[in-house]
């Protein structure tokens, strides 16, 4: 999902809950996503499974 897609489905939901602002008016900079958790949880999970095969395996 673009970033142009995510900005229009925002903009529906605040038509659609009644808070429609004008973009221009109020144009806050998108803060970057935090990733580093999700990549922790991810590698965590894959460090797991690696272990748990090699103790099948010997």
């Amino acid at each position: 999902m673009t970033v142009a897609d995510m900005n229009r489905l925002e903009k529906a939901a605040r038509v659609s809950m009644g808070e429609f602002q004008d973009p221009e008016a109020s144009a806050e900079p998108l803060s970057p996503p935090h990733h580093g958790l999700q990549w922790g949880i991810v590698l965590a999970a894959a460090a797991t499974i690696l272990i748990i095969a090699v103790f099948q395996l010997a």
